[in-house]
């Protein structure tokens, strides 16, 4: 039997969020010129027109069919636009050479149906079960809210990859905060003691599986950076050969940098004699406040010519949670709900800020911009915590990264949606993909 009451899914707010999730998408597609729609702005994803049927081919594979036992709305598409993929290099690609995609009158066609459908089942059916585990505590609902805020991350830096003539400018959008002269670099010193990755299961009302169970760590006394690198910080590593000294990389790094002739980060691009900046819709004179977007390679590259190292997880944590009297706090600021005055997240920028831009999101030890702005790698390598369990709903989502070769992710970068910046939530990548708003700062003992 079902249960009696819906504890954990509110109805209404779970059908907006999910239509504000689908609106978003719409807009994200709108600003691709039909021209382009088949394209693969990124080798190592799919095209552009698999994403409009994955997001709503993921909710009725997931809540529909693997949650209520449904009957889906069309088995080839769902089988087709079922998952995205991860490959470490373009040969690992499949369908790389498939030109037998739907057209987009299909795809627009089944999103459709596929909405009504998964609509239906939020207003009407019994998503919510405790004898069923894809639907206790609203498993599969909240799976599939949180999943399209992601992948449409995944869409605005394949976006960024596109050439501006293969793009429409919403309107409204903001134009770029380039700022003047970064605030000088400074560290502060972090005491020793303890750090709470992830959560404890039933603490929350959503976590993905990789959250649990929470893990308490001793982490030594270390100094960090109080701001992100800057574009102006890495140019120093960039003129001083940084992209030459094989000392600086890790065997994996520096093949990679090799075999794909990076020199630069890929946000970088060289004109006339000066750096500019590939922003979303325009380039812009590389802003030196601006956090560098890199590879983990680059960053752990960077660190090491500093003398410095990249973070762990768990250091992280000490510096964007915990507190000189040892409690833990929700966010880096405290317990209120995210704003505009705490970071540059939640899709109102597609590019970053300088940095120092919300000093009201700062930590209690005074580090700032450790949500939003970027995502920001650390050295702890992707795997699950001790106790770890695959999700009932999603049993792939973190396993088949738990390869050695993907590193954790934390914080947020200008499109990570709100519902996303919870403490426990992780990212990850693998440490050569140049693509994702990816920052950094550095720590010392």
């Amino acid at each position: 039997m079902g249960s009696p009451s819906m504890t954990f899914v509110d109805r209404g707010a779970s059908l907006e969020w999910y239509r504000r999730n689908r609106r978003r998408s719409a807009g994200i597609f709108a600003s691709v010129r039909p021209d382009a729609y088949y394209d693969r702005p990124i080798a190592l994803r799919n095209p552009i027109c698999f994403y409009e049927g994955h997001l709503p081919a993921f909710g009725v594979n997931t809540l529909v069919r693997r949650g209520l036992g449904e009957k889906g709305i069309d088995s080839r598409l769902e089988r087709v636009f079922e998952r995205g993929i991860d490959p470490e290099d373009v040969s690992g690609v499949p369908g790389s050479t498939q030109t037998g995609w739907p057209d987009r009158g299909t795809i627009l066609g089944y999103a459709e149906e596929a909405d009504r459908a998964v609509e239906r089942a939020i207003e009407e059916k019994d998503i919510e079960r405790a004898d069923n585990p894809v639907l206790a505590r609203g498993l599969a609902l909240f799976t599939v809210l949180e999943h399209e805020p992601m992948h449409q991350e995944t869409l605005a830096y394949m976006w960024h990859r596109l050439s501006y003539e293969k793009k429409i400018r919403p309107a409204g959008v903001p134009a770029p905060l380039t700022g003047g002269e970064p605030p000088a670099p400074r560290r502060v010193r972090i005491p020793a003691g303890r750090a709470m990755l992830g959560a404890e299961r039933g603490s929350i009302p959503f976590g993905w599986d990789n959250e649990f169970p929470r893990r308490v760590v001793e982490v030594p006394a270390f100094e960090i950076d109080v701001y992100d690198v800057t574009d102006r910080d890495y140019l120093g590593f960039v003129d001083a050969g940084g992209y030459s000294r094989e000392d600086l990389w890790s065997p994996e790094g520096w093949q990679w940098r090799v075999e794909s002739g990076i020199e630069h980060p890929l946000f970088w691009e060289r004109e006339n004699g000066r750096w500019l900046w590939r922003g979303m819709w325009e380039r812009v004179p590389l802003p030196a406040a601006w956090p560098v977007y890199v590879s983990h390679a680059e960053a752990s590259a960077y660190a090491r010519w500093k003398g410095m190292r990249l973070p762990t997880e768990a250091e992280f944590h000490r510096a964007g949670y915990a507190t000189p009297e040892g409690l833990e706090r929700s966010y880096p600021w405290g317990e209120e709900e995210p704003d505009e005055s705490r970071g540059n997240f939640g899709f109102r920028r597609p590019d970053p800020v300088p940095v120092g831009s919300h000093p009201a999101g700062a930590s209690a030890w005074g580090v700032e911009d450790l949500v939003g702005n970027g995502w920001e790698w650390t050295s702890t390598v992707f795997e699950g915590f001790p106790g770890f369990e695959p999700m009932a709903s999603y049993p792939v989502y973190s396993t088949d990264f738990f390869d050695g070769k993907h590193f954790v992710m934390k914080g947020a970068s200008p499109v990570t949606a709100k519902e996303l910046l919870r403490r426990s939530f992780r990212n990850w990548f693998r440490g050569n993909y140049p693509y994702v708003y990816a920052t950094f700062r550095c720590v010392t003992p």
